[in-house]
């Protein structure tokens, strides 16, 4: 299951030195705007200990976490969508993730420039909303010139799309991202192909060198303030943290007193955003992590492993990933009865252990 994030923001923010530090992929990220000239593309595995405690049961040959690909493109600036700058050239690029990850900056840093030579979070943050909803704003009065003629025509689907862009449209004439406009599945799959940037969800990283006390939405119970999960991070030293060893970054993690990187916080938090669960296979061959939408059924999970087992599902054989640790494997879990036989209508679990039966 193929997920991306779109990282987004002003010049000079940290976006380039996050994706550096999430993907350990150095792009450039000198200190002047529009030195990110080309969309950069990193994948990233989630982190998970559930696949790792299993995998000492197991002892695979392989482990394979889940992954998520993160893309990098040129700061926006006012007046993107009119051209500005050179981040309207990548929004495209945008357009085809499933999340948008926007980079605010809280941080104070003489040597660093601010492409408005102020520091003003909640300025920034407006400024980079509006050019997405200014963006998505051309893309539907496009689209209505051609659904308006075809509707005219007699298309039973286009005179359904049409009110429906019309109270977007209305929706973004008024500077509102299109995801506060209320939509059933039906009509999200009607708008579904123009890739609108502000109906996608969004988390937003606060940049903070954990120095300032500025006034900042994390103070007025920001999440409902700005649309979305914040979370706030020093992406200096976070990259400081990746540029270490897998063990001297747990050991540092550990000697700030934190359970986990901010990193590791920031890919959780944008794998939980868009609605997924992980359940698992494991045995001597490999232990493996598998992304399936929340409320998934077993057949569909069974198909995220290969298309034919859907098709092919028989019963799932599943046991939570604690009680297969705990028992100390398959055979033991059988032994105690821990594993249960699942058919077609049973809902995987976050953190099943599944086996799939499957007629060929």
């Amino acid at each position: 299951m193929s997920l991306s994030i779109g990282i987004v923001g002003l010049p000079n923010v940290g976006k380039s030195t996050l994706f550096n530090a999430l993907t350990k992929k150095q792009v450039d990220a000198s200190n002047y705007p529009f030195c990110t000239i080309d969309p950069n593309v990193g994948v990233v595995k989630v982190p998970d200990e559930r696949l790792e405690a299993l995998a000492r049961i197991s002892k695979p040959e392989k482990i394979i976490n889940t992954a998520i690909e993160f893309v990098d493109i040129a700061g926006l600036v006012k007046g993107a969508h009119e051209g500005e700058g050179l981040g309207n050239q990548f929004l495209s690029r945008i357009r085809e993730c499933d999340a948008i990850c926007e980079v605010v900056r809280e941080f104070k840093d003489d040597n660093i420039i601010h492409v408005n030579n102020r520091i003003d979070p909640e300025g920034d943050r407006e400024t980079i909303n509006m050019e997405l909803v200014f963006a998505d704003l051309a893309t539907v009065e496009k689209s209505l010139v051609r659904i308006t003629k075809e509707a005219r025509s007699g298309d039973k689907e286009a005179s359904a799309a049409h009110p429906l862009l019309e109270k977007i449209k209305k929706n973004l004439e008024q500077g509102r991202a299109a995801r506060e406009v209320e939509l059933n599945d039906d009509e999200k799959k009607l708008i579904k192909s123009l890739n609108l940037l502000t109906i996608k969800p969004i988390i937003y990283v606060l940049n903070s060198n954990n120095e300032e006390n500025l006034l900042t939405p994390l103070n007025k119970g920001g999440v409902n303030e700005w649309g979305g999960k914040i979370l706030k991070i020093n992406i200096k030293l976070e990259q400081e943290i990746a540029s270490l060893s897998d063990d001297e970054q747990k050991e540092f993690v550990k000697e700030l007193g934190l359970a986990e990187s901010g990193l590791d916080k920031l890919i959780k938090a944008a794998y939980e955003l868009l609605g997924l669960i992980t359940f698992f296979t494991t045995g001597r061959d490999e232990t493996r992590a598998w992304t399936v939408k929340r409320g998934a059924r077993a057949p569909e999970a069974a198909g995220v492993i290969h298309t034919d087992f859907e098709k092919g599902f028989v019963r799932a054989e599943t046991i939570n990933w604690r009680k297969f640790v705990e028992a100390g494997g398959e055979t033991e879990a059988r032994e105690r009865g821990l594993i249960r036989t699942e058919g077609r209508d049973y809902i995987v679990k976050d953190g099943d252990v599944c086996h799939f039966l499957i007629n060929k």
